[in-house]
């Protein structure tokens, strides 16, 4: 792979690349994000409240990430199902709601590396993420490092 860098690298091709454009979309633009409240109890990851933005942590995370590409967010609200579904169908950018790193909707959306570990009420770590469209890389690679960088506590 190194050697191939060079190459492509000369021929105009950047790497990772976003097929469809995400990051370079959002650089500048608006950030659109689907949203859905925690369904869990171990964390303030996010809260909805009628007539006000999404609040808790993950809502903040994506507004720094957001202020970092100086872009505005976009708020859809919704199930995990319809907010997956609208991720796979280029409507949004991304998805939060407390996931972990085992959600069962990968098959469907990438996600970020985990970027905070937790304990649930059973004390099994969960390793928390965020859903991104498949195949966006360049979009995932910003994202994560990102929030790899901000210093978070549980």
């Amino acid at each position: 792979m190194l050697s191939a860098a060079p190459l492509l690298a000369g021929c105009g091709v950047s790497m990772p690349a976003d097929p469809n454009g995400t990051l370079q979309e959002i650089t500048g633009g608006t950030l659109q994000v689907g949203v859905t409240a925690t369904a869990g109890d171990e964390g303030d990851w996010v809260r909805l409240q009628p007539g006000a933005e999404p609040a808790g942590i993950e809502p903040d995370l994506v507004r720094g990430f957001a202020a970092s590409r100086e872009a505005t967010v976009e708020w859809t609200g919704g199930t995990e199902h319809e907010l997956v579904d609208d991720l796979e169908h280029g409507d949004l950018d991304l998805v939060i709601g407390g996931f972990g790193a085992d959600t069962p909707w990968t098959k469907h959306a990438g996600m970020t590396r985990p970027y905070m570990k937790t304990k649930d009420k059973r004390g099994k770590t969960v390793k928390h993420v965020m859903l991104t469209p498949l195949g966006e890389n360049a979009f995932l690679l910003a994202l994560d490092k990102f929030l790899l960088a901000q210093e978070l506590q549980p």
